[in-house]
């Protein structure tokens, strides 16, 4: 290691335990990285411009954060909660199954975790503990549910992974869909469970014209996912215009379809999109920064050589990687994990025969488990903010929901016909 690099990491290191914003941590570590090899810090400067300015696809995660907090403002979460009661009817512990079964429904339309469980999660914590249930518990659920948004097309990490990785981004989305519904599966089994130990009630009986109804209401809101998929799958939009479409389609449906969104309201969305997505371009301008020192010390390379020194086995390899992505999502941000740690594996997981496919879904299945992991798990945080309930019961009622999650990650990883079947049988891959 030179000495450029130890320094870098040192600082690096040490603002990181400051909790100082991590993306301006990136920048002033690799500032550190030119002044010590006396280089020209314009080249910071023409990183990460090149990062924007070369690569299409990064353009559509900032459409899809503006679709995600547009569906927030909108009545689009209260229709889908209300379409997916339908669905659960009489079951018992239906607030629980409900819940889940909004998340997938709803990350058919933003790919984002945290705006599933900031918008919809309020809605569902609030009527779960109105139901009877434990705040704990709903907060935990929310959480663990909201993990389904990034694995379900569209998905914001996934976009950054074929951005990182040159993957195809419809490959990666059609990916998802099985690990999704697998996870969506595996979790309602568990609040099934749970719900029968702790006799949560029922829900409350609904009559077809009611469901209908509800249908009726929720089918502008339903629609987003299906042009979405057809319009990507079919050739005749790019995931990038896809997030366009989906931005403008958002509007629409929250302006007229429901009459839930004025002047005023747009204007907020934009306001807070901006500033989402001014701290998610810092945060990959900065890894674009770290990725160049990265590939000019071949750290990359000498870190593959030290793997495959002492292991040939990708099974191997991708239970190591799990390990670490685990140990750091207790402590780290995921997308510093994407950003920083995933470009560093990629190498490795190529000269390994790994197809990127599903090593980009292990990854970001993965990563998501750290949303909800103890002690930083920003899920977490989330939940326990917006229903007021002790973030101390949160974390102890999030240990089996995380436990699901592993044993759905242990499938993924180790069956990657799960993840590589559709986009086999659609000739994507």
């Amino acid at each position: 290691m030179s000495f450029a690099l130890l320094i870098t990491l040192i600082v690096f290191v040490l603002i990181f335990l400051l909790r100082m914003p991590i993306a301006f941590g990136m920048l002033a570590a690799s500032a550190c990285y030119f002044l010590v090899k006396g280089a020209d810090l314009s080249l910071v400067v023409n990183q990460v411009m090149n990062t924007y300015y070369t690569n299409y696809v990064i353009i559509a995660v900032p459409l899809f954060i503006f679709t995600a907090n547009v569906m927030n403002t909108g009545k689009v979460t209260d229709m889908i909660f209300k379409f997916s009661g339908g669905l659960c009817g009489r079951m018992r512990g239906s607030l629980g199954h409900v819940n889940i079964l909004a998340s997938l429904i709803f990350s058919g339309m933003t790919g984002s975790a945290i705006a599933d469980a900031a918008g919809l999660g309020k809605i569902e914590i609030a009527a779960m503990k109105e139901d009877g249930y434990d705040a704990e518990f709903a907060c935990a659920i929310t959480a663990a549910s909201a993990t389904i948004g990034p694995i379900f097309p569209p998905s914001i990490p996934l976009v950054i992974y074929a951005m990182l990785s040159s993957t195809s981004v419809g490959a990666l989305f059609m990916g998802g869909m099985i690990p999704a519904v697998l996870l969506t599966l595996f979790l309602m089994i568990y609040v099934a469970i749970v719900a029968k130990k702790r006799n949560y009630p029922r829900g409350e009986k609904i009559v077809w014209k009611t469901f209908l109804r509800f249908t009726f209401k929720a089918l502008p809101a339903l629609m987003t996912p299906v042009i979405l998929l057809v319009g990507i799958y079919t050739g005749v939009m790019t995931p990038t215009e896809a997030g366009a479409i989906a931005g403008l389609y958002a509007i629409l449906v929250s302006v007229f379809a429901y009459r839930a969104m004025g002047l005023e309201d747009l204007i907020e969305v934009i306001k807070t999109s901006i500033k989402d997505i001014g701290a998610t371009s810092i945060m990959i301008g900065a890894a674009a920064v770290i990725s160049y020192i990265v590939a000019r010390e071949q750290l990359a390379a000498d870190i593959g050589n030290w793997i495959l020194s002492f292991t040939a086995s990708k099974y191997t390899f991708l239970f190591l990687v799990n390990i670490v992505i685990l140990l750091l999502g207790m402590f780290m941000d995921t997308s510093t994990i994407q950003l920083v740690f995933v470009p560093i594996m990629l190498p490795v997981a190529n000269a390994l025969g790994i197809d990127m496919v599903h090593f980009g879904l292990v990854v970001t299945f993965n990563m998501m488990v750290g949303l909800s992991t103890p002690p930083f798990g920003m899920l977490l945080f989330i939940t326990s903010g917006i229903s007021g309930t002790p973030l101390k019961g949160v974390m102890r009622e999030i240990f089996w929901p995380l436990v699901v999650m592993l044993v759905v990650l242990v499938i993924i990883t180790y069956f990657p016909e799960i993840t590589l079947f559709l986009p086999r049988a659609t000739g994507l891959i």
